[in-house]
């Protein structure tokens, strides 16, 4: 049989790609086609468009792709896994390449032909990937070209987390809402996916000689590659990059199917039918949210009660107030009268630039205010708060926890319970007694709020309220769960391959939201917890079946206002009234001002300290200025310091004390240079190892302080994704130690910390800081390379005389006696036991200062490494600037005790000083409990809620601080004023916290 074509067909996550290759491998027909997740069309479409090509040849078949395994089921033809697909083309159409790395839709690949093949795949996780890459481009208003085209003309790069869509939304919207350049958050976006495919899957082997980029989005955009080169440092002799890349992978499955038995191509195209007959498994499906017409009627009806008092602007007379919410998508206004009748509104997007919205409103006011009234005062809250403050003039910036309380209380008087729903954000609040009593924020997962339903809604080229309108007919919503948003498009996939309809799938999502925030957000054990008198608002509860769901899966009737999305605003408009001083004028721009208003951005280092911190400055007409990138406060909007007395800072005191040792000179150091790395427990043993080291007679050499730079040094030996951001750092500390010129490192691990609290369980280390060690040995082959000795060995520290002994044997090879080593541990274990006492004495102090002067103060705890500035990111330098001190958990832990049963296993020894010094918290009213987690950690999954329960048993506020890669603290800043501002509210109404019992 003669001109056989061969067909490939790749179905991936967010495309169709077909290709036919005639007998010389020639390329005579392709395709490539977005399916906006409609698959079953989007192939028969494709399909059907090729036979008016290839007319009925016979081909041989193979389909290939995340999304192909179901269709090629059901047409009856072969499939073939992708991987092998990309390597069949790889070892085809390229003569010689060492690696080649492939991005996807929702997958990335990383596969080595050095000595053997070794393919590496992303799992659960789209970061870094096409669909990453399209949703930060929504972000910017624009398409994945669209970003291209921006980071051409890039200046800097911001760091950007990459790991979790949600992070990296995080860091975009801050540095939108703070005035970066759209172009510098372009190319930024692009190093974060380099930087996630080197650390994420490369995972330890380097990524050397001659490289291929293949896939869609490696063949669109350019600068991508740029930065892939730029990182690897890839001369043009080493880059391979083919001209039709973005059909690698259906290319390698046409070639692969030559051996497949050859059919006619009209044969396939007359199953395409069968496809129709796909149904959807009922055992995804969820109730109804609305059984029939007259349901949804009612439902309708009932929340249409809910209606602002709305006056005409052009006729008023007077003064107005005007609040503005700068929200992460979106920007928000609403101008009252004394009444709060609400003369104007705007709801609409920030368009990625919240400043040039909030100018455009502003602008609009002033068109439609008649001369007889004005903006007697004005307050802005939300994101881009700061920015917008600074640039307009606006009288007063407020928490956005604090306007939206407002607001609810206006439309229900008592109100015990406030939940919010907005593009990133979820906020709960629970009232009593007309005091905020607690706060709960999504802390790190976006995926029940607006952003995600609007992303998956342009995933499906939908209009966001069409998609919304088709779960209210759904019969048979599909049950994606409450999981992550990776999670929820892997089923949302599978339940598109039996016949799920848009509408089921709208249906499925509104459900997942709520539960979302039912049990990950309030974690709700039961309905009746959330109170009586409930307002929801927040510009998703427009969405009715979010609506639906909320009332369905809690059993209980809310109130949502008719302005539930511009409640932020409204609120703050409602301050601005409550904050008004007769015959005192705004400071608000006004509209001569406003038109010729001017915004020049410039960026600079900051020299304050060694973090040089990368700044961002807007500059206004008039003088004003808005700073942003600074870690701490030292360089402020007006150049002057606010940070507070560093004694008030225990982490500074503690950072300091920590590591103040003075090494041996050189000619003193008979036994030579030995390095630590200041890394995990080091931030806890140091004093200890240091001094035992000293007195064997080496000169201890510490890696540097953390840094991004330090990072990347050691990023291309991660070998693990999952890994916390403090484990990934040591890596570079290692690295640094050899580039230093040290040639034997001692970094040991050690399973059991010494017991602080005597009623804990156990002592461990957690597993990274007891496994770690081992990790760098097996994964740095510069070690071996430069023949580095490198200490690691299994130490009992928890038992002085074992220790004595181990010890030994581990320094026998630098004939150190035994006499040496116990005088050396004896020397070690007072310096240990002096530093860990000075900690305490600072922490009584600063108590004892704090009740003297009746001031407020926030232990902060975490883990010891959590002191490292490039873990905390600066968060207690913020702290301090709102005129708080800040104490770390083992200043105080000493002064509590953990007397009641917990509802886990006391057995970390770090943990145990968590819930110990909670305790202490409970008993002293001028503190507070703020906890930092790395995120990836699983061990703070379960004792992050012990250590709420601890915090809530007394009343007070539970403040979780998720920390990791990325260093925008725009949401901290939000939780931290959060906080600040449920105390202010508790001091005006002289609430004190009660004793109340935990949840069963």
């Amino acid at each position: 049989m003669e001109n056989i074509l061969r067909m490939g067909l790749d179905i991936g996550s967010t495309t169709v790609k077909l290709v036919f290759l005639d007998d010389n491998n020639k390329i005579i027909f392709s395709e490539y086609k977005r399916h906006f997740a409609d698959i079953k069309n989007t192939a028969v479409n494709v399909l059907t468009s090729a036979f008016e090509h290839v007319k009925n040849q016979f081909i041989t078949v193979n389909i290939t792709g995340s999304a192909g395994l179901s269709l090629s089921s059901f047409l009856n033809l072969d499939f073939i896994q992708e991987v092998i697909a990309a390597n069949y083309a790889v070892e085809t159409f390229i003569e010689e390449v060492d690696v080649a790395i492939e991005l996807g839709g929702e997958d990335a690949k990383i596969t080595y032909f050095q000595n053997g093949l070794e393919q590496r795949m992303n799992g659960i996780c789209a970061g870094g990937t096409g669909a990453f890459i399209d949703q930060m481009a929504t972000l910017l208003e624009t398409d994945a070209a669209g970003l291209n085209h921006m980071a051409e003309a890039a200046r800097i790069i911001y760091p950007i987390a990459a790991r979790c869509g949600v992070f990296a939304k995080t860091d975009i919207q801050t540095l939108l809402n703070d005035g970066a350049r759209k172009e510098d958050i372009a190319a930024s976006v692009f190093q974060s996916v380099v930087n996630q495919t080197i650390s994420g899957l490369a995972c330890g082997r380097p990524i050397r000689g001659k490289v291929a980029f293949l896939g869609g989005p490696l063949y669109f955009l350019p600068e991508l590659r740029k930065r892939f080169i730029e990182t690897l440092k890839l001369s043009e002799e080493q880059i391979i990059f083919p001209r039709q890349a973005q059909y690698f992978v259906a290319a390698g499955a046409a070639l692969s199917s030559r051996d497949n038995y050859p059919i006619g191509f009209k044969t396939i195209l007359d199953r395409l039918p069968k496809l129709n007959s796909i149904a959807v498994d009922e055992k995804w499906c969820l109730p109804a949210l609305f059984n029939n017409q007259e349901e949804l009627d009612s439902f309708r009806e009932r929340h249409g009660q809910n209606q602002i008092t709305r006056k005409p602007l052009e006729y008023r007379h007077g003064p107005c107030f005007l609040g503005i919410d700068a929200g992460s998508t979106t920007t928000k206004a609403a101008l009252i009268d004394e009444e709060g009748a609400l003369l104007y509104s705007y709801y609409g997007s920030n368009e990625g630039n919240p400043l040039r919205s909030a100018i455009r409103i502003l602008q609009d006011i002033y068109e439609k205010m008649p001369g007889s009234a004005h903006i007697a005062y004005s307050t802005v809250t939300g994101y881009g708060e700061g920015l917008i403050k600074a640039a307009l003039g606006i009288d007063k910036g407020q928490i956005e926890t604090i306007a939206h309380y407002q607001a609810a209380e206006f439309f229900l008087p008592g109100v015990d319970c406030v939940l919010d729903i907005g593009g990133q954000d979820m906020k709960c609040l629970k009232i009593q007694n007309q005091v905020i009593d607690s706060i709960m924020l999504n802390e790190a997962c976006s995926s029940g709020c607006g952003s995600f339903i609007e992303s998956f809604a342009r995933s499906v080229d939908m209009p966001v309220q069409d998609f919304a309108d088709q779960a209210l007919y759904s019969k048979s919503p599909v049950d994606l769960g409450s999981r992550c948003t990776v999670f929820m498009n892997s089923k949302v996939k599978q339940a598109q391959k039996e016949g799920a309809t848009i509408g089921d799938i709208s249906a499925g999502l509104s459900y997942s939201v709520i539960k979302n925030a039912l049990f990950k957000v309030i974690k709700m054990r039961d309905a009746k917890l959330l109170g009586e008198k409930i307002v929801v608002q927040g510009g998703t509860f427009y969405n009715d079946a979010i609506l639906r769901a909320f009332e369905s899966v809690t059993g209980r009737t809310v109130i949502r206002p008719d302005i539930a999305g511009l409640m932020g605003a409204f609120g703050a408009a409602l301050i601005a009234r409550r904050e008004y001083k007769p015959n005192v004028p705004s400071s608000i721009i006004d509209s001569k001002n406003l038109r010729d208003f001017d915004v020049k951005v410039s960026n600079r280092r900051c020299a304050g300290c060694d973090n040089k911190c990368l700044l961002t400055i807007n500059q206004f007409e008039g003088g004003n200025r808005y700073v942003t990138g600074n870690r701490c406060e030292k360089f402020t909007q007006r150049g002057e310091s606010k940070t507070a007395d560093a004694g008030f800072n225990l982490f500074e005191y503690k950072l300091d004390r920590l590591f103040q040792y003075e090494p041996l000179p050189e000619a003193e150091a008979f036994r030579g240079v030995i390095g630590i790395p200041r890394v995990l427990n080091m931030y806890e043993n140091y004093p200890f190892w240091f001094t035992f080291l000293t007195k064997l007679g080496f000169r201890v050499v510490l890696s540097p302080y953390s840094s991004k730079s330090i990072y990347e040094l050691g990023n291309e030996t991660i070998p693990s994704e999952s890994a916390c951001y403090p484990a990934k750092l040591v890596h570079g500390h290692i690295m640094s130690l050899i580039e230093q010129g040290v040639n034997v490192i001692f970094y040991p691990s050690v399973i059991y910390e010494r017991g602080e609290q005597p009623n804990a369980d156990n002592c461990f280390n957690c597993p990274m800081v007891i496994s770690y060690p081992d990790v760098i040995k097996n994964n740095l082959d510069i070690l071996r390379e430069k023949e580095i000795v490198y200490l690691n060995p299994f130490l009992p520290y928890n038992h002085k005389k074992r220790l004595a002994e181990r010890l030994y044997e581990v320094f026998q090879d630098f004939h150190a006696g035994r006499k040496e080593i116990n005088s050396a541990l004896k020397a070690a274990w007072i310096e240990d036991g002096r530093f860990k006492n000075d900690i305490r004495l600072k922490g009584e102090a600063v108590i004892a200062e704090l009740k003297r002067t009746n001031q407020k103060g926030v232990v902060l705890a975490g883990r010891p490494y959590h002191l490292d500035p490039e873990i905390n990111h600066g968060i207690p330098n913020m702290i301090t600037s709102y005129g708080l001190a800040v104490l770390t958990e083992d200043a105080v832990a000493h002064l509590g005790r953990t007397t009641e049963k917990l509802r886990v296993v006391n057995q970390w020894m770090y943990h145990s000083r968590l819930y110990a010094a909670a305790n202490y918290v409970n008993a002293d009213d001028n503190l507070e409990l703020i906890q930092l987690t790395s995120f990836g950690c699983g061990l703070d999954a379960v004792t992050a809620d012990q250590v709420q329960e601890i915090v809530h048993k007394k009343g007070k506020i539970y403040t979780l601080l998720k920390i990791d890669e990325g260093s925008n603290l725009g949401a901290a800043k939000i939780r931290i004023r959060s906080l600040l501002a449920a105390l202010e509210e508790r001091g005006k109404h002289t609430f004190v916290p009660a004793q109340a019992p935990l949840e069963d």
